[in-house]
Order: structure tokens, then C-alpha cells, then sequence
């Protein structure tokens, strides 16, 4: 069938993790903004030849403990597809490299944004030889560092530099947008501005936080799908509804298409407060992990968690049978035989859009 040769790839730190998926009933988008349902590796990359007219699945399998469960076999997992059950055609248990976009809010509270400042360098430490990194941040503006980066002393450097500003931030060079605009943006293209203006609405947030994690789906989607695909997303939560260009069902979208699950680490002294919400809501969405922190140490650790959790995920991959394919959005469970254990994976996939 013709819209079976269109490709979908899925890839799915640390103190007080929340309930994952499956140990809830569920966790959709925000149902106003909800469109249609959206130990180190080995020295070579991990390979795993798998036709492009499959689904690939990463999966992180925890005990009741949290503690990451390494030894299933592909016959103890079940996949169903918009409620139909598939057959799985590959499994892998092989660690990935990892591209990793460190999205950093750059409008923290002083007292946290000083935490996260020193807590940087140990990003690294997380890190192998055949992993890279681009760090980013953002506040009203999005503000992309210098690149994917895999060399070591250079990434070191880089973290050494980048400091969370305390005073308000400014448009980033080569933002500017020379023709009519709506807040910020274009008013005659479809396609956001990266780092646009935003309106500055009296007592309310103005950091952009969804055009953030959607800046970053997009810095990732052209990463090879031999690697883990992951946005660490260091912030407070808070998130400005009219400050965003993109809403998060249009970011969950994109990182569901282009394979992107996104980590969240909560950094605030006020812990579960309610924006933290939109960080939980990106985890669970993508199959990712969400962590809360307000210490320097906690988070140095979680850095290192969340790497080894996105590299040491089970790959499963079938070829969808007994769904509607002319629909763009399906809906994904990941169930083990086990008992005891809990699965986080991706809630559905978006077909179209991912490179063959």
C-alpha cells in the first residue's frame, strides 16, 4: 500500500520521577490545545537494519524501584497499534549514540538559575566518544548555540561559557524579520521565525517555551535514525501562552514525527507547582522521563541518568497491519509480560513527515 512506504520513526534526569505512563490511566496534550492526537556503549555505533516501512519503537523498561530492567526478550513485549495488536519484526537490545539538544531556560529566578550555571560542565560526564551535543537556550527569544558537537574539550568549553543571563534577553542576531508581522512572526508565510519577537502581555509569562522545544525538534530532525534523538529540557515550566508562536500540540507533532523524545528536568525551589505540567506533559507524550531538582548536585547527577536511560532502551519495530493508514495520527501501547515492571514509551506517531 502506497502510504506504507511513508516512513515513521519513533525513538522513545532525578530525584522524585513522576508517575511514568504506565502507571496512569493516561497523560494526552492539554485538551484546549489538543489537535489531532498528537555501562557506557560500545566504541562503533550500534547498527540495526530494519525496512523504512516499519515503526520503530524505543522502549525503557524500569523495575518498581526505577531501576532500568535489561534483560527482555523480544517474546516479552506486546505492541498495539490504534488498539490492534502488531506482530514485532525487529528487536534490539544495543545501546545508541546519542544527539542530545540541551534546551536551557534562560529566565530562571536567581537563586535556581545559579544551580543550574554551576551544574553544566557535568553534562558530560554523561556523555561518550560517539555522542554530540548542541546547547541552546531560551527565554522569549530561542537562542541556538554552535552546533552538534562530539569532540569532548570542545563541549567542555562551550558549557564552560554558557551562562543563564539574569537580565531581560534580546532578539539574537539575524532574527530580524524585515516584512509585516503578528507577533514577531511573518504575516504572510506559514513558517515561524526562529528567535522572532514576542508581545508582551502585562502580568503574564512571556518565555516561549513551546516555540523552544519546537526549535529544537527541528535542530534534530535531520540526525541519522541510527541515533537516540533526545531534547534535555532544563526549566522552571512556565510558559507563555501568547508568547508562543507554535502550540504544543504543533510541537508534540513535530518531535513525534521526527523522532525526538524530549527529558524533562524541573528546576524550581517551589516543586509541583502547576507549570511544571507542560514538562511532564513533553516526557510522557514522547516517551521520555521527567525529574524535579533545586539543587546543584541533583542536578549533575540527572545528567548522567538520563543519558544512560536514553541510551540503554529496547528497539522493537513492526509493520503496521489491520489500521487505518490514510489517517496521519496512531496511537501506540507498549505492554510487558513481566509483572512488576512499568513501560515508558511513546503515546502514538505521525506518518509523512519522517526522512526515508
Amino acid at each position: 500500500m502506497k502510504s506504507l512506504r511513508k516512513t515513521a520513526i519513533l525513538a522513545c534526569v532525578l530525584l522524585l520521577p513522576v508517575p511514568s505512563p504506565a502507571q496512569q490511566t493516561s497523560n494526552p496534550p492539554p485538551q484546549s490545545e489538543r489537535q489531532p492526537p498528537p555501562t557506557a556503549p560500545n566504541s562503533g555505533q550500534a547498527r540495526i537494519v530494519i525496512p523504512v516501512n516499519q515503526v520503530i519503537i524505543p522502549v525503557t523498561v524500569k523495575d518498581s524501584s526505577g531501576h532500568l530492567v535489561p534483560d527482555l526478550q523480544k517474546d516479552d513485549f506486546r505492541i498495539f497499534e490504534d488498539g490492534v495488536e502488531q506482530r514485532i519484526g525487529s528487536f534490539s537490545a544495543d545501546p545508541y549514540p546519542l544527539s542530545i539538544v540541551v534546551l536551557l531556560d534562560n529566565d530562571l529566578k536567581s537563586k535556581d538559575a545559579e544551580q543550574v550555571n554551576g551544574s553544566l560542565r557535568a553534562i558530560l560526564a554523561g556523555l561518550s566518544s560517539s555522542d554530540e551535543a548542541f546547547v541552546c537556550r531560551f527565554d522569549e527569544y530561542f537562542h541556538p548555540g554552535k552546533g552538534f558537537v562530539s569532540d569532548q574539550d570542545k563541549l567542555l568549553t562551550e558549557l564552560k561559557r554558557t551562562q543563564l543571563d539574569s537580565e531581560p534577553s534580546v532578539a539574537p542576531p539575524g532574527s530580524t524579520f524585515n516584512g509585516p508581522t503578528i507577533n514577531g512572526h511573518s504575516a504572510t508565510s506559514d513558517a515561524p521565525t526562529m528567535g522572532a519577537a514576542t508581545v508582551n502581555l502585562k502580568n503574564q509569562p512571556t518565555k516561549a517555551l513551546d516555540d523552544a522545544v519546537y526549535n529544537g525538534a527541528q535542530l534534530l530532525k535531520d540526525r541519522g535514525r541510527n541515533r537516540r534523538k533526545i531534547i534535555l529540557l532544563v526549566s522552571d515550566g512556565a510558559n507563555g501562552k501568547h508568547a508562543n508562536t507554535n502550540t504544543y500540540a504543533n510541537a508534540v507533532k513535530e518531535l513525534l514525527r521526527y523522532d525526538v523524545s524530549v527529558y524533562s528536568l524541573g528546576v524550581s525551589s517551589a516543586f509541583f507547582d502547576r507549570k511544571f505540567s507542560r514538562l511532564v506533559d513533553y516526557a510522557h507524550a514522547t516517551g521520555g522521563d521527567v525529574y524535579f531538582a533545586a539543587k546543584r548536585s541533583s542536578m549533575e547527577e540527572l545528567y548522567s541518568r538520563v543519558a544512560e536511560q536514553a541510551r540503554n532502551q529496547y528497539t522493537l519495530a513492526y509493520s503496521p497491519v489491520g489500521t487505518n493508514r490514510a489517517v496521519d495520527y496512531h496511537t501506540i501501547e507498549v505492554r510487558v509480560k513481566r509483572e512488576g515492571l512499568t513501560v515508558d514509551a511513546r503515546q502514538g506517531y505521525y506518518v509523512g513527515a519522517a526522512p526515508q
